[in-house]
């Protein structure tokens, strides 16, 4: 059970929001030294990704003696409606600001729109809604260009022609959509590549696991696979592992967790696209901050992406990268 937030003393001003929902409006000022809650709330819980938004985050916060950080989350990402209620009871009890990434882009449109109407500082991390209010910011990767960038490293892998299979994680969210695009950017840039198969994971291991054996089936002379996300890839691999083509088959996909990098160096997966996930919660966190004291505009950011091999995976600024502290932060 989800533990409310410590809400205290609130003023008895409130207004209707959409669906129903009843929010007061924040109690915290812009003045310094005014106590500031903040609520950041990530697509779920629970993955290696999340955790590490969550300690730039906080790394954040503690730089502010006056800020309260309270994190919660759905425990998966295609729980839409079950970010949404969570986002609403967070403005029902009054939060002066809202950091959040998005599962569905167009579903949780309005919840930044309602937040904004009742004066609650809305900031996105790693995923924005459509449309995005043109006052909420957005703190992510810019997920075209890695994407592009990751296809092209297949494409060189492959000595650039093979039959390639694109297993994507949760279409109609705008992280799933931009990394899909730049990946037919960069298909478009290889014709020696054929994409044979575009299955979703549902952004689920298991999902993963059955949809690529399916893909096996149908395609066994594949070469290549691109994989969307953390479960897509560590799913994708499973597969390729069981039907004893590791190595044989080229993986390239995104994020980098504890099983990835274990897959990267059997030589499994051939590349990981790299996020910066604690950049992501800590400039999230900070534009919050600002943006309620009044510390000029807030613009949306490139968080940036790393390619990972097994060539580079043991370089200083790489390490930083895949275990971020807040005493040492990555670049």
């Amino acid at each position: 059970m989800r533990k409310p937030l410590a809400i205290g003393l609130l003023l008895t001003l409130t207004i209707t929001a959409g669906c129903g929902v009843e929010v007061r409006r924040p109690t915290g000022g812009g003045a310094p030294g005014e106590n500031v809650r903040l609520a950041v709330v990530p697509k779920a819980i629970g993955f290696d990704f999340w955790e590490q938004v969550r300690v730039g985050a906080e790394c954040a916060a503690s730089k502010h003696p006056e800020v309260t950080m309270h994190w919660d989350g759905v425990t998966s990402e295609d729980d839409v409606s079950g970010q949404q209620s969570l986002l609403q009871d967070l403005l029902a009890q009054g939060v002066d600001g809202l950091v959040y990434a998005a599962t569905d882009a167009q579903a949780l449109s309005n919840v930044s729109s309602t937040a904004v109407e009742q004066g609650t500082t809305v900031v996105n991390i790693d995923s924005g809604t459509t449309p995005q209010p043109k006052n909420v910011p957005v703190y992510a990767t810019d997920n075209v260009a890695a994407a592009e960038r990751g296809t092209d490293l297949l494409a060189r892998q492959l000595g650039g022609k093979g039959k390639v299979a694109f297993v994507e994680f949760q279409p109609g969210t705008s992280t799933n959509d931009t990394r899909g695009e730049g990946f037919e950017r960069g298909l478009a840039k290889h014709p020696g590549l054929k994409l044979v198969a575009r299955q979703s994971s549902e952004s689920d291991y298991n999902t993963a696991l059955q949809v690529t054996q399916d893909i096996l089936t149908a395609n066994p002379d594949l070469d290549g696979i691109y994989a969307g996300n953390e479960p897509s890839m560590l799913g994708a691999a499973e597969a390729v592992r069981q039907a004893g083509k590791a190595g044989k088959i080229k993986i390239v996909g995104w994020d980098t967790a504890e099983g990835q990098i274990d897959a990267l160096r059997e030589g499994v997966v051939s590349g990981l696209i790299a996020q910066n996930p604690f950049a992501m919660g800590y400039q999230g966190v900070q534009a919050t901050v600002d943006k309620i004291r009044g510390r000029g505009e807030q613009r949306a950011t490139d968080t940036g992406a790393t390619i990972i091999t097994k060539d580079n995976l043991d370089d200083p600024d790489v390490r930083k990268l895949l275990n971020p502290s807040c005493a040492d932060p990555p670049r």
